[in-house]
């Protein structure tokens, strides 16, 4: 089935649209952007230059995909935006395209949900199923494994690392790389529990389940520093347990409470 455009919406030629495309009033696609089979992009959407979307993407009114990276060092270098399949982008969200003394590129991966108002930064690298929640903040270079999610106005400082599966609570103000597995809440956002609830929804057995909390009493509320205690653990037969350990212990010691 070929792509259906409002009358009122504005595509240029050199834009490629998938089949079975459904393109909203008064929505802005510009040239050299490609939008994958079956997406739906709703009214004032606007996807710019360097743009690509996987299919059946979901992309509500009034979202930004591809502007130009909030950088004062950007001077106009052809960059771009990539964005995997089966995602849901919520009202104002915005993502901006990398860098070129950046990666050049900022990723967005498959079976996400993005929120109201929330944003991803140049550079940015975004994995597999993550939901940020309604104004979540990611800023450039930040990358965020599978299966994170953020509470309500998480903002997350640039180059940051968050590993797969973490929570970070509404309200954490996120300067340090997080672990995987983890919940982090606060101003700095401090670890404070292993992710129960998220192990389980994402489908993590429930034997690695239980080696994690072992792993986590080890390195988060035992008496030797945490990158200590996790290099007793980076050989685990566990991968998850393996992943934890390799994570923290790249940190360098443990980190300021």
């Amino acid at each position: 089935m070929k792509a259906r455009v409002h009358p009122l919406a504005v595509v240029d030629p050199d834009a490629r649209l998938g089949e079975g495309v459904l393109v909203g009033a008064y929505a802005v696609i510009e040239a050299g952007t490609v939008i994958g089979d079956e997406c739906i992009l709703e009214s004032h959407v606007v996807v710019k230059e360097g743009t690509t979307l996987g299919p059946q993407n979901i992309v509500s009114s009034f979202v930004v995909l591809g502007g130009a990276p909030q950088d004062r060092r950007y001077r106009g270098e052809a960059t771009t935006l990539e964005i995997g399949a089966r995602n849901l982008f919520r009202e104002h969200f915005t993502a901006h395209r990398g860098t070129a003394h950046g990666r050049g590129v900022t990723t967005i991966g498959s079976d996400g949900m993005y929120m109201v108002g929330s944003h991803v930064a140049h550079d940015a690298r975004i994995g597999d199923a993550v939901t940020l929640a309604n104004g979540t903040l990611l800023g450039g270079h930040v990358e965020v494994g599978d299966y994170v999610v953020t509470g309500g106005h998480v903002a997350v400082a640039p180059f940051v690392r968050v590993g797969s599966r973490a929570f970070l609570a509404g309200g954490a103000m996120v300067e340090r790389d997080i672990p995987p597995f983890v919940i982090a809440a606060g101003d700095r956002a401090r670890v404070r529990a292993l992710n129960k609830v998220g192990l389980s929804r994402s489908g993590v057995p429930e034997g690695s389940r239980a080696a994690l909390e072992h792993a986590f009493r080890a390195i988060f509320r035992g008496e030797k520093p945490r990158a200590a205690a996790a290099r007793e653990l980076v050989e685990n037969e566990d991968a998850f347990v393996r992943e934890l350990a390799r994570f923290v212990s790249q940190l360098g010691g443990r980190p300021r409470e």
